[in-house]
């Protein structure tokens, strides 16, 4: 499996591609604004087809783009039912933010609950609920790739956190799951945030000026 990176849409927002050309099947987590055009390309030169879109939240900027992916690709959507309203009525966080983000509705196939375990493009994948920078943030755990890796949406960023003034925000309750979500995998594990430079759980349990282990 390769996992590459693309920050895109108005604000840079991590979108990542995880491909696996002997299987010839893609896996996208998170849809920011403009990202199949960037996505297209990669999933041809490598023969695979995007079966599912994994989106860590209901924010704007990680599914501007994710009609479009369902439309192009019929990929299959996961999302944590938490954020069902963002989802099916994105003007919430329009109206919110005062913008005309011409967003379009997201129709999620499976609604996670936070606990679920399966398995994609040949390894093994856990999902955990990590809210408090909104309702439905979760993350996606590879245990089984490398030394681990962990995409985490806006939970969690290299030496910050995810903001919590939004509708549906709690710093206490983002605190509360860092530490019992994340600061649980083991150091090594790589930390794919939905802004920003990778990091790691060590790296973060031991120096996160906002959350520390």
């Amino acid at each position: 499996m390769q996992i590459r990176v693309f920050p895109s849409g108005p604000i840079e927002t991590n979108a990542y591609l995880l491909t696996d050309p002997d299987r010839g099947e893609a896996v996208l987590v998170d849809a920011p604004g403009e990202i199949w055009e960037q996505v297209r390309p990669v999933l041809e030169s490598e023969g695979c087809r995007l079966v599912a879109l994994w989106l860590t939240h209901g924010h704007w900027d990680h599914m501007q783009g994710a009609a479009e992916i369902v439309r192009e690709t019929g990929a299959r959507v996961l999302a944590h039912k938490a954020d069902r309203a963002l989802f099916e009525r994105p003007e919430i966080m329009a109206a919110f933010l005062g913008e005309d983000l011409k967003l379009e509705p997201v129709a999620v196939d499976d609604w996670l609950e936070g606990s679920e375990r399966f398995t994609a493009l040949g390894t093994s994948v856990e999902v955990r609920h990590v809210p408090g920078h909104c309702p439905g943030n979760v993350l996606f755990y590879l245990p089984g790739v490398g030394n681990g890796v962990a995409l985490v949406g806006d939970a969690l960023f290299a030496g910050s956190v995810g903001r919590t003034d939004l509708p549906g925000g709690d710093f206490a309750m983002l605190e509360r799951a860092i530490r019992s979500q994340i600061y649980t995998m083991p150091d090594t594990t790589v930390v794919l945030p939905g802004h920003g430079p990778p990091t790691t759980v060590g790296a973060e349990r031991a120096g996160n000026p906002y959350v520390s282990g």
